[in-house]
């Protein structure tokens, strides 16, 4: 058996800051930056799925949306972790993941099993972004066992750059952890 990677220093921190969120839906969310294709910026929440190994996450998104082309074009991206009750800003700065056709399309399961039935239903609506249509189903619910749909990615992204904005006390304190320096912390002004 393999023994698992440490955890940078940064992850410890950040599941801290999570847990003081409580059972709050506003713990799993995070915002991802990508570029459009004329190269204006875009920002979506997303759900955050979990962890691979020790520094890269998992999300998961509908390929029909805009954001898979835009970061096959361009896999650097940032996320914005906001936890207000932690008073902390995460910003984790990374690249989509290609991974093998075999392993993505196993960890693709892995997480559309995981999901609930209401979880699901997101991808058996229409495709995002389009006009509304009051005649178009929208499921509330897709049962166990309803079939992955093609559109059901995953966005697995590396992580190489971690800043943590702590927004309490005076002044407010700000540190970065970066891969390429074996994750030592670096102070910064706030």
């Amino acid at each position: 058996m393999p023994t698992p990677e440490p955890l940078p220093p940064w992850r410890p921190l950040l599941r801290s800051a999570r847990e003081r969120e409580g059972r709050s839906p506003q713990a799993r969310w995070l915002q991802l930056a990508s570029a459009a294709a004329d190269g204006t910026p875009r920002v979506r929440t997303l759900v955050f799925r979990g962890w691979s190994g020790s520094t890269a996450l998992d999300l998961l998104t509908d390929g029909r949306s805009a954001k898979p082309t835009e970061l096959a074009r361009q896999p650097a991206t940032e996320l914005c972790w906001l936890l207000p009750r932690a008073r902390s800003q995460f910003r984790l700065r990374g690249s989509l993941l290609t991974l093998p056709p075999e392993l993505e399309r196993r960890e693709r399961e892995r997480h559309w099993q995981m999901l609930s039935p209401g979880g699901r239903a997101l991808w058996g609506w229409p495709p995002p972004g389009e006009p509304f249509d009051r005649e178009a189903a929208f499921p509330e619910q897709l049962p166990d066992g309803s079939p992955l749909p093609a559109h059901f990615l995953l966005l697995r992204i590396a992580l190489a750059q971690v800043e943590l904005l702590e927004l309490t006390g005076h002044p407010h304190r700000r540190r970065r952890w970066r891969e390429q320096t074996g994750w030592q912390e670096e102070p910064l002004n706030p």
